[in-house]
């Protein structure tokens, strides 16, 4: 089988390659002058480059083609303390042998026993190659590059030996593994948002090397960023040997495309990264579902093939070919995974449904937490949950919270008991950010239909961020997306104890004229005014219940137990003629009921 891009390869061309597999190296060598001569000359015939894995026995496991700057490696499977037994020869077609940055880090993160690049069209004649091995320094793995060499100098080569050593090292040496991308940022609309998607990367592990800003007036169809800066971010990546570029912007297929053949690394865009960090954090089965369903409605338009061509599977002139080809297939399977997730999600939310209609049955009003993320909305919430805790969900463990963007990802209910001493149920939910990707709304609107459907919104703002104002109007507008924004909001100024009180003091009066919301000043870490916010919710939330006394006789204590599930019990006494009940009820409870009222 021939893995990778063999769209538009001639049949004989693709025979010539699974012959390859016939080929038997010996296991000192890293391979021979007739194979390297053979994947040269195709590579040249067809100008892309051409992989091979070769397993420790000399067996060739797997032949890639890519395109004409890089070729995806095949399954390779690796442990902790050895290498994975597989060594990569691929061509270059640029001339020169020395392996790029992504040869490197394949050879790192994979532990391959040996890389080796070999020059297509090298002026001088013969075979080129440049080697890479791994190596222990500092008990890290690192790469060690030999070349480049001539095809004898290659052959005599110690290739048993090197690895040998390395794995030696592997088995008596504690590896700190660091597989951590290294990144440049790419931007072009202002430093907040370049400095926002550094956090982002942060929060998926990635290293931020250089962020690059670039002030255009209009994007470029082909590199997003002009030309010349395109070249800039090349040059760096090698200088800095970054492994990924992250754009500020969501790219088209194209863009992406084009960017990588020029620039060498991964390239990927700020709804790319987001999506990520979804799914690493994702936890409840509905999340997982959800953050797939926009994973997948982001991929299905940028799935890559040869243009038109490998999209005449429809009626008309030009269209009618040898059947379904690969790219349609691919899409085809996206398109019936969507629509098995989209069934799973519905069935989520009827669940979730019957348990809304639960807590309105009983007059159960609801408050959502809602705002940007990492203002502190989890925090908030088990604060709350901590100072009002309702007996029966005393038991319930809290939520993650942490000092990152999207710490929190499932939509949690909690009940909590007001001043007044009605019970209330608390949602925390996704936080929002600038540039949230559509595709990631859709996915869950379904879980914020929480935010839809409570009595009170408490919209959560981090006031210590330089970012306030824009912040404010980045949630606003995902509220008037969701529907919600003409529900109650209380506008709950968070993290006050990070902030001067004299900037606390402008912030206050611009809101004066900017919003006819309530607003309260707190620190959810700190426990300022929380009490405060408890009595503003519970003036906020409209009363269901009335106060109402019962004698209840004994021989209908049933009536007892009643009240008991259906209102809120404020006083019991035993009196001679029955159970004296005090209690907060709704109006079917006390129609229920009233012929045992005082």
């Amino acid at each position: 089988m021939i893995y990778g891009n063999t769209d538009g390869i001639r049949k004989t061309i693709l025979n010539e390659l699974e012959n390859i597999y016939e080929y038997k190296i010996p296991r000192e060598s890293i391979l021979t002058d007739e194979l390297a001569s053979i994947i040269v000359d195709i590579s040249e015939s067809i100008n892309r480059e051409i992989s091979i894995a070769v397993d420790r026995k000399g067996n060739i496991v797997s032949v890639s083609i890519g395109d004409s700057n890089t070729v995806e490696i095949s399954g390779i499977f690796y442990s902790e303390n050895k290498l994975s037994g597989v060594r990569i020869i691929h061509t270059h077609l640029n001339g020169n042998p020395k392996l790029s940055n992504m040869d490197i880090s394949a050879l790192i993160k994979l532990k391959l026993d040996c890389i080796a690049s070999i020059a297509v069209d090298y002026n001088d004649g013969g075979h080129i190659i440049d080697l890479g091995f791994c190596n222990i320094e500092d008990n890290t793995i690192k790469s060690v590059e030999i070349g480049p060499l001539s095809i004898e100098e290659t052959l005599e080569f110690d290739f048993l030996g090197k690895i040998n050593v390395v794995e030696d090292c592997l088995k008596n040496v504690c590896i700190e593994e660091k597989y951590s991308e290294r990144a440049i940022l790419v931007g072009i609309e202002s430093e907040e948002s370049i400095d926002e998607l550094e956090e982002l990367a942060k929060a998926c592990n990635v290293q931020t090397l250089k962020k690059v800003l670039q002030v255009r007036s209009h994007i470029d169809s082909a590199y997003f960023v002009g030309k010349g800066k395109m070249i800039e971010i090349q040059m760096l990546v090698q200088t800095l040997n970054a492994n990924v570029v992250i754009f500020d912007d969501e790219l088209s297929a194209s863009q992406v495309r084009n960017l990588e053949e020029n620039i060498g690394v991964k390239v990927i865009d700020r709804t790319t990264l987001i999506l990520e960090i979804f799914a690493r954090r994702a936890k409840s089965s509905e999340a997982k579902l959800q953050v797939e369903l926009a994973q997948l409605r982001y991929r299905l338009p940028r799935l890559i093939g040869l243009g038109a061509v490998l999209s005449r599977t429809g009626a008309g002139i030009g269209t009618r070919g040898p059947g379904e080809k690969k790219l349609e297939v691919d899409k085809r399977h996206i398109r019936e995974r969507i629509n098995d997730i989209k069934k799973e999600l519905h069935k989520h939310k009827k669940n979730r449904n019957i348990q809304r209609e639960k807590r309105i049955k009983r007059n159960i009003p609801q408050v959502s937490l809602v705002g940007y993320t990492n203002a502190g909305k989890s925090t908030l919430r088990n604060k709350l949950c901590d100072i009002a805790t309702y007996k029966e969900a005393s038991i319930k463990e809290k939520v993650f919270e942490a000092d990152m963007l999207f710490a929190t990802l499932d939509t949690t209910t909690r009940a909590i008991v007001l001043p007044d001493n009605r019970i209330i149920t608390i949602s925390d939910t996704v936080g929002f950010i600038r540039k949230l990707p559509h595709d990631l709304v859709e996915a869950f609107k379904s879980t914020l239909e929480e935010v839809i459907n409570s009595d009170v919104l408490l919209h959560v703002i981090d006031v210590s961020s330089d970012s306030f104002f824009e912040e404010l109007n980045v949630v606003n507008k995902v509220l008037e997306q969701l529907g919600a924004d003409d529900k109650k909001i209380i506008l709950v100024l968070n993290k006050i104890d990070k902030i001067e009180e004299d900037k606390l003091s402008e912030i206050r009066h611009e809101l004066q004229n900017i919003t006819e919301n309530e607003c309260i000043e707190i620190s959810a870490a700190k426990n300022v005014n929380l009490d405060l916010l408890l009595y503003k919710i519970s003036k906020s939330i409209p009363e269901k219940l009335c106060k109402k006394e019962f004698i209840i006789p004994y021989s209908h204590q049933e009536y007892v137990a009643y009240i008991y599930r259906n209102g809120k019990v404020l006083a019991e006494e035993y009196k001679n003629t029955g159970t004296y009940i005090e209690a907060l009820v709704d109006e079917e409870t006390y129609n229920k009921c009233k012929k045992f009222k005082m």
